[in-house]
C-alpha cells in the first residue's frame, strides 16, 4: 500500500514573532539550536516518511536552500500566500489522489509520535478527517479555548467556545473535496465543517506534550518541554 505523503505547511509570514521573522521565514526560527521545520522533519524521520511537500511563500527561498540536500518537493504559492485549503489544493500535482498528513512546522512534540498516532488510529471507511487533538490546558504556547468538542465514538464538533481539546497542527484528511474547491484561496475550517456535518470528521487526543511556537515566549517554553 501507498504511503501517505505528508504536507509541511511552511508558508506564512509568522508576524506573531515580531523581529524574529523580519529577515528570516518562521520555519527557520531555531528551537534548542534546531530550526523548526527540522524539528518537523525529525518527526516524519521518525515515523519512515518518505514521500515530502513542503510549501513556500514568505522568504520561501531561504526554506528551500535549507532543505537542499533531502530529497523534498516544494509547492511555491505566488503571487498570494493560499491558507491552508488552498495550498493543499495547490500542491495536488505533486501529492497525488488519496488521503494526505498534513503537519505544521511551528511546534514541537514530545511522546508518542504523532503520525504514527494518527497512522494507527486512521479508518478510511468512517473517516474522512482524523485530527490530532490536545486538552487546552496542557497545550504550552497556547493561548484561548478549545476547538474541538469529542464524542464516545471519536467524532468531532466545534467546541464553539467550550473548554475542550485543541487541534495541533497534525492530521490526516481526505482531499477530494479539497481539490474540488473552486476557490484558490482558502482554510481547511471549510472543508472540516462539512464533514463534520456528515459524521466524518474524527480526533483522538496526543499522548504526549506540545508546544506552539506562535510567539518568541514559545521558543522559551518549547525548550522547557525538551529540557533543554
Amino acid at each position: 500500500m501507498r504511503q501517505l505523503p505528508v504536507m509541511l505547511f511552511a508558508a506564512g509570514f509568522g508576524t506573531r514573532m515580531g523581529a524574529l521573522t523580519a529577515l528570516r521565514p518562521k520555519p527557520l526560527v531555531k528551537v534548542a539550536g534546531k530550526a523548526l521545520i527540522d524539528h518537523a522533519l525529525s518527526v516524519l524521520d521518525a515515523a519512515g516518511v518518505t514521500d515530502i511537500v513542503v510549501n513556500l511563500h514568505y522568504l520561501g527561498d531561504q526554506i528551500e536552500a535549507h532543505l537542499a540536500q533531502r530529497p523534498i518537493q516544494f509547492s511555491r504559492e505566488t503571487p498570494e500566500i493560499l491558507e491552508t485549503g488552498g495550498g493543499l489544493k495547490a500542491a495536488a500535482p505533486l501529492l497525488g489522489q488519496g488521503p494526505v498528513i498534513t503537519l505544521n512546522t511551528d511546534a514541537v512534540w514530545t511522546g508518542q509520535n504523532p503520525i504514527l498516532q494518527l497512522r494507527a488510529a486512521w479508518d478510511p471507511a468512517r473517516m474522512d478527517a482524523l485530527l490530532l487533538l490536545l486538552p487546552a490546558e496542557t497545550a504550552l504556547g497556547h493561548a484561548g479555548t478549545g476547538d474541538f468538542l469529542l464524542d464516545q465514538d471519536g467524532r468531532i464538533s466545534r467546541a464553539n467556545g467550550a473548554k475542550a481539546p485543541i487541534y495541533l497542527g497534525a492530521q490526516i484528511l481526505k482531499t477530494e473535496r479539497v481539490f474540488a474547491m473552486s476557490e484558490t484561496i482558502f482554510g481547511l475550517n471549510t472543508i472540516w465543517d462539512q464533514m463534520i456535518a456528515e459524521g466524518r470528521a474524527y480526533g483522538i487526543i496526543h499522548q504526549g506534550g506540545w508546544c506552539d511556537v506562535g510567539r518568541p515566549e514559545g521558543i522559551a517554553l518549547a525548550e522547557g518541554l525538551l529540557d533543554v
